[in-house]
């Protein structure tokens, strides 16, 4: 099941997404998009007898984590080594605020502080419930449903400062869409899911899940041992190989096979 949120002009409302997504995540020009009572993470899925054809909505961030998001270090060999960086030997993470979220078609703002801003295509966890100390071969029932990220990264400040905050914290900096994808598991992306960016068209990036150093139940294992999630948390599981740098009116995309795909434009702030 594909959920959404979306816009029609008024307020923010949830749906559920129908039709056929290509093998670059684009939906099909029958698609519409079924309204539901309220956000399903909270009242289940509840269909309305509204629907609109997905063409005539605005898509927003399908989440707003109301607590954080939790970002994942060198999770692919490939990605630490062309940065220079040992692969870690248990899960290395970091926190974006909630604030560097935003959806399918908002502009990512460059910085003034920054001169070398990159993208990061990522898969996205969503957690479901709150929970703590969750064992890996439980994670699943935690987990609401995937989406598709943009871990967005200002590198030189990532070198001047060592730790991540600032680098990764800019408004805009967490791009997160096009929905959420419910029906898929951990085991099916440790078996290798196809994660590719274009910059201006141009492929970039081109990786599988399948090299991933930690799979997503043992990422929700770890962080879950130290703080607790919320629903609504996000997860970046990592990127990899092919970081590189955007310039203002460049255009991203990132997309998974399965998923969908994600693009977002840069724009001066």
């Amino acid at each position: 099941m594909r959920i959404a949120r979306f816009t029609t002009g008024e307020e923010p409302a949830y749906g559920v997404v129908t039709g056929e997504v290509d093998e670059f995540g684009q939906p099909d020009e029958d698609s519409v998009v079924v309204t539901l009572a309220g956000d399903p993470m909270y009242v289940g899925v509840s269909l309305l007898e509204e629907q609109h054809r997905l063409a005539d909505v605005r898509l927003l961030a399908p989440v707003l984590p109301r607590s954080k998001v939790v970002g994942i270090g060198r999770n692919y060999a490939d990605h630490a080594k062309e940065l220079g960086n040992e692969v870690p030997s248990e899960p290395m993470f970091f926190l974006k605020p909630n604030t560097s979220v935003v959806g399918p078609n908002d502009p990512i703002y460059y910085p003034a502080q920054s001169s070398e801003v990159h993208y990061e295509g990522e898969l996205a966890v969503v957690i479901g419930r709150i929970c703590r100390d969750v064992p890996a071969e439980q994670a699943t029932d935690v987990i609401f449903g995937y989406t598709v990220a943009n871990d967005v990264t200002a590198r030189d400040l990532q070198r001047a400062d060592v730790q991540f905050t600032r680098a990764k914290g800019f408004d805009s900096f967490c791009p997160l869409g096009p929905w959420i994808e419910t029906d898929l598991d951990p085991q099916h992306f440790t078996d290798g899911v196809r994660l590719r960016t274009f910059l201006n068209g141009d492929v970039v990036q081109d990786g599988s899940t399948a090299d991933m150093v930690f799979h997503v139940p043992e990422l929700i294992a770890h962080v879950s041992s130290v703080m607790t999630l919320l629903p609504g948390d996000v997860i970046l599981t990592g990127t990899p190989a092919g970081v590189g740098p955007m310039q203002v009116g460049d255009e991203v995309e990132v997309a998974i096979d399965g998923l969908g795909a994600l693009t977002n434009k840069v724009a001066r702030r």
